[in-house]
């Protein structure tokens, strides 16, 4: 029997959702498969909940593709994991362009492959007027590297004697983290049942809804969003006020 689909407004759907993609490896070890296999049907999962943000009217979805710490990872899972990365760019493309998708990535694209690094500078190009959706891969990404990042570049700044730094204020600061240009993460989801963020848009997360599901990437669905967004909707946020904001 069908899941049904929750029932969720379209008056107050988060505006910036971030997915923490977990449980592809363990998903394929349930079923004496390879590693290798579970990301390939992960992949599947991303075109899955990218299509069903762009009909939802998602504004921003950022996707934890690849972390800064996933390099320790075994040199055959990460070769794989960048082969079906490229494949992800080429095959969804046409679509993207088509359904006006603005394609982003936050993170050190300098340490992936070429063929890869290449491949993702064209696409972020050509899509970079698109204005429906924005969909942010963060690929050799760490919340805590962006920050350091960002502390370093304001530390050169002033030790050059830029002008135009009058003062280190909030603003200042977050105007250096690519992650949050589109704006803070409303909704984060994390699937695979692990309950922590492992460095996914921390300066952004600070007021976000955080939503946990045991269900494994490869087994996230729309539906499985839309409970999130649903969960998302019954919850009053306050933003460490009184009254809630919505």
């Amino acid at each position: 029997m069908d899941t049904p689909v929750p029932t969720i407004s379209a008056r107050n759907l988060p505006k910036h959702v971030g997915i923490i993609l977990d449980g592809n490896g363990r998903w394929a070890q349930a079923r004496a498969l390879p590693r290798a296999e579970g990301h390939r049907i992960g992949a599947d999962a991303v075109r899955r909940v990218v299509r069903a943000a762009r009909r939802l009217g998602l504004d921003v979805l950022t996707l934890y593709s690849f972390s800064v710490q996933n390099w320790n990872r075994p040199v055959e899972e990460v070769e794989s994991l960048m082969y079906l990365l490229h494949d992800f760019l080429v095959s969804e493309r046409d679509e993207i362009l088509r359904n006006g998708i603005r394609l982003t990535s936050i993170g050190e694209p300098e340490r992936l492959p070429g063929f890869v690094r290449d491949t993702l500078v064209e696409l972020v190009e050509s899509s970079k007027n698109n204005d429906r959706m924005v969909l942010c891969l963060a690929l050799s990404y760490g919340g805590r590297e962006e920050i350091l990042a960002a502390a370093r570049t304001l530390v050169r700044r002033a030790t050059d004697g830029d002008p135009t730094l009058n003062g280190i204020d909030e603003a200042t600061f977050r105007a250096l983290l690519p992650s949050v240009g589109p704006g803070d993460p409303d909704l984060i989801i994390r699937t695979g049942g692990e309950l922590r963020l492992s460095n996914f848009l921390l300066w952004g997360s600070a007021y976000a809804e955080l939503y946990f599901t045991a269900k494994l990437w490869p087994d996230f669905g729309e539906e499985d969003l839309y409970a999130a967004i649903a969960d998302y909707q019954d919850r009053e946020r306050r933003f460490g006020g009184v009254e809630p904001r919505r």
